[in-house]
């Protein structure tokens, strides 16, 4: 199912201006949120992310005409993966901006299936690194190259995920999703500026489902070998909800056999059910 200028279209295959800088340049971003029920789990932080993302990159993002997407496609099913992508528009030969854009946006919906919700994960450590350096590195941008790489890579090893360090070899992120060790009570999550996508789940844990849990969350810069030594180790996404670890590379972890990652997983369950006015079983 597609969104496009206020329409909903069925398919996803629509007219395409082959000068538009998403496709040619990659000058864009995109945002995934899950809908369950009709209603997008925490739409207003989604919208959120998207406008302040696209204000970075100098984009003009409009959050009711990104609300109204949202909200179409969220009634279209009962279990959707919807991708909203914004570009700049198309514009003239060369990477300069065009003075007056004129964005593109339109959104995708797609079923998912409660099977991705908390299944456990196994992460490949990379050598590609994120590139902290870079303001893009906090942003869903469409420049997804090193990812595929490294997706590509991590399945060839036989895991699920790849895993990411930055360029002064400090955890940043998985492939898709954001990080976090448990030392004790304390949950660790490497901050923004170690090229972190400021992540809609990363943000309800801080919010309070960790407090909720017993847990004390601080944001940290860590080494490989110290994100090695955590007790239990997961990742977030909005698709995946919390993804519990059970290895990188070849070190095992607990996964949800730690009770606090089990007790962390039945809290944003229950959020995410909030969010969208649906059952808890609904969730996963």
């Amino acid at each position: 199912m597609l969104w496009r200028d206020g329409a909903l279209a069925p398919g996803t295959t629509a007219p395409l201006d082959h000068t538009d800088r998403g496709l040619t340049l990659g000058d864009g971003l995109f945002d995934t949120a899950l809908a369950l029920g009709g209603r997008v789990a925490f739409e207003e932080a989604h919208i959120a992310r998207l406008v302040a993302s696209a204000a970075t990159l100098g984009i003009p993002a409009e959050p009711e005409r990104i609300r109204a997407a949202l909200r179409s496609l969220a009634g279209q099913g009962d279990r959707l993966a919807i991708r909203t992508t914004l570009t700049r528009g198309s514009g003239p030969r060369g990477l300069k901006p065009p003075e007056d854009p004129h964005p593109t946006l339109f959104a995708t919906a797609a079923p998912s299936t409660r099977a991705v919700a908390f299944a456990p994960l196994r992460l490949w450590p990379t050598a590609i690194a994120r590139n902290d350096t870079s303001p893009a590195s906090c942003l869903k941008t469409l420049g997804y190259g090193d990812g595929v790489l490294a997706a590509r890579e991590a399945a060839a090893a036989g895991f699920d995920e790849a895993l990411f360090c930055n360029t002064r070899g400090r955890v940043a992120c998985a492939g898709t999703g954001n990080l976090f060790a448990l030392f004790g009570t304390t949950l660790v999550t490497p901050p923004l500026a170690d090229g972190v996508l400021a992540g809609i789940v990363r943000a309800e844990i801080f919010a309070g489902l960790a407090a909720g849990c017993g847990l004390r969350a601080e944001e940290r810069s860590l080494g490989l070998s110290e994100f090695l030594g955590a007790e239990a180790v997961f990742l977030t996404n909005s698709l995946r909800l919390l993804a519990p670890v059970t290895a990188i590379g070849d070190k095992g972890f607990p996964g949800a056999g730690h009770p606090a990652v089990a007790g962390l997983m039945a809290a944003l369950r229950a959020r995410v059910a909030q969010s969208c006015g649906v059952a808890e079983e609904v969730v996963a």
